[in-house]
């Protein structure tokens, strides 16, 4: 099952890449960055290989990714930033968020800010989620943008020319990257797991209290 949908996966990646070019990794790397799970991992390695074939440049590459990333950051920085909060403290009870969670949050990023965001960019999944959060904690978005730009063009060079140095065998770098997607997976399952115990135990903390 999810073999399957990996390769559907892949296959579509490669026909917006193949078809749109530049284009289209600008709207993927866009996409993925809006808590959709499209991998970079499969995007800018495959733009690489037709790096290696002549089609793409893979600055122009590291840039227009960047560029996706940015437009998509901004998109879930600003539904954070607008929506979230109130979303959050009005039925964050409803999935366990308490305003000590957003307050967390907040001081999470105004220790961090800047450096997570660029951070952030360069972990597979995190990246995918991490603008949206940044928005709620109301990051000043000039720095945010900018560091999220960054992180992702570094991200984006060295995967594209990884994927030029590789070519044909360009594929196997998702292979490689998945079984550090597992670790990410494994970690964010113990942290909720954690994270529903915690509220679980101070709510029976707050009844007997």
């Amino acid at each position: 099952m999810i073999t399957n949908i990996l390769s559907a996966v892949t296959g579509f990646i490669i026909h917006v890449v193949s078809n749109l070019g530049y284009l289209g990794i600008v709207f993927l790397m866009m996409v993925q960055t809006i808590a959709i799970p499209i991998p970079s991992e499969v995007i800018i390695p495959f733009a690489g290989f037709l790096a290696s074939t002549g089609r793409f440049n893979i600055w122009l590459i590291a840039l227009l990714g960047a560029c996706g990333t940015a437009l998509g950051g901004s998109a879930a920085y600003y539904i954070g930033y607008k929506g979230g909060r109130p979303l959050v403290e009005k039925y964050g009870k409803t999935i366990m968020v308490s305003e000590h969670d957003i307050a967390i949050t907040d001081r999470f990023f105004a220790r961090f800010g800047s450096s997570a965001a660029f951070l952030g960019q360069l972990l597979p999944i995190v990246r995918s989620f991490i603008c949206f959060p940044a928005g709620i904690a109301r990051v000043p978005f000039k720095k945010f943008i900018i560091f999220t730009f960054l992180g992702s063009f570094v991200w984006c060079l060295m995967l594209s020319f990884i994927g030029m140095k590789l070519g044909q065998n360009w594929a196997d770098l998702h292979s490689r990257f998945q079984k550090f997607d597992y670790l990410v997976v494994a970690l964010i399952i113990i942290g909720i797991i954690w994270w529903v115990w915690r509220h679980v135990k101070n709510r029976g903390v707050d009844k007997h209290g």
